[in-house]
């Protein structure tokens, strides 16, 4: 899946806009865009950023039992989420979009458990972002 990280990301963020179109307003670059979200420029990148670190922290939950960013991204992560009015609502239509996009790329490998260890790795990440989610230190 990683090599279709850019195609699977877009996926993912169309399909959260999908189903919540006011989750738009949470990304400055989409805010007054007139250009279709599948061709702008910025969410694309900003989709495979997501995608891959979903997806790293999935072969780091399963190769060393948790997940390990650095203090520094994840201090931004929550910052950024925190800055942006980013709620528990958010990451739930998130998860659930997260789910049955790698669940369309891959039917012949979907299981239970498959579902189950993406569901542990984006639970993990969020609850990490969430963890620094707070006003910045003045």
């Amino acid at each position: 899946m990683k090599k279709n990280a850019g195609e699977l990301g877009l996926k993912l963020f169309l399909r959260i806009f999908e189903i919540a179109p006011s989750a738009q307003n949470l990304f400055s670059f989409l805010k007054d865009s007139d250009v279709p979200l599948d061709q702008n420029p910025k969410l694309k990148p900003h989709a495979i950023t997501v995608f891959v670190m979903v997806g790293e922290s999935a072969v780091q939950l399963r190769k060393s039992g948790k997940i390990t960013l650095k203090d520094s991204k994840l201090e931004d992560l929550g910052a950024t989420h925190f800055k942006y009015g980013v709620v528990d609502e958010h990451f739930e239509v998130t998860k659930y979009a997260l789910l049955e996009t790698i669940k369309e790329a891959v039917p012949e490998m979907w299981s239970r458990e498959m579902k189950r260890a993406w569901s542990v790795a984006y639970d993990q990440l969020k609850t990490a972002i969430k963890t620094e989610m707070k006003p910045p230190a003045s």
